[in-house]
């Protein structure tokens, strides 16, 4: 697996495991797996969709990015 990173991380809290430095499509990943909360919609579907995307190559890390904010956004996360 490619570890890429994005251009500006994304810090996003969440309930368990409090804020968490998110780096690039593989730690976003990880978070979408391990930490996010019961509200999945679309765009946490996309966001999924995209990061492995990046990770193969096939969409830019900031792309995935874009839909992880958005996706986080989905879920009522706070940001910093």
């Amino acid at each position: 697996m490619r570890h890429i990173k994005w251009s500006n991380p994304i810090e996003v809290g969440f309930t368990q495991g409090g804020f968490q430095v998110v780096t690039g499509p593989s730690e976003a990943l990880k978070c979408m797996a391990n930490l996010w909360p019961d509200r999945r919609g679309p765009l946490y579907v996309a966001a999924r969709s995209l990061c492995r995307a990046a990770i193969d190559g096939r969409k830019s890390a900031e792309e995935a990015r874009e839909m992880f904010i958005s996706a986080t956004r989905e879920a009522h996360l706070k940001m910093h």
